[in-house]
């Protein structure tokens, strides 16, 4: 039995939406060992990266449960600010010691090992990866149905 273009979205969107929620989950959990398990006290720009990826764990998971192919209307402008604030602060981290944005926001707190990536750096990647995962797996064109 062969899958038709709906179904086949169903599924392949499925595994996309899912992808991005579980992306989203990793960073919210990333986020809270920094400040709950190291001490670690975020600060200005962090807590605005944070305010848009925590919902994204919830409104992906809901879209991929059930197949939501509009959920990008939702996603994308989440995820796209999320973007240009933690590559801004990504930014400032690298070009200046200090923050003229109300706070320690240039201060490099943690540093991984192997890649040399801050905080900012792995939010950037972060929502980098939802925003593909959730272009890839909504169905931005209505699906050509076969009679």
């Amino acid at each position: 039995m062969q899958l038709d273009q709906t179904e086949s979205w169903m599924s392949e969107g499925r595994f996309w939406l899912a992808g991005g929620a579980g992306v989203a989950a990793v960073a919210t959990l990333g986020s809270l060992w920094f400040s709950l398990g190291l001490g670690l006290v975020p600060c200005t720009l962090c807590w605005y990266q944070r305010i848009l990826m925590y919902p994204l764990v919830v409104v992906l998971g809901v879209a991929a449960l059930e197949s939501h192919n509009t959920v990008w209307r939702t996603v994308v402008p989440l995820s796209v600010v999320g973007v240009l604030i933690a590559g801004y602060h990504s930014v400032l981290q690298a070009t200046t010691a200090s923050c003229t944005f109300a706070g320690p926001c240039a201060v490099v707190q943690w540093q991984a090992p192997v890649l040399g990536l801050t905080i900012p750096n792995l939010s950037l990647i972060a929502f980098v990866l939802v925003t593909i995962a959730v272009l890839a797996g909504s169905n931005l064109v209505e699906p050509e149905h076969q009679p």
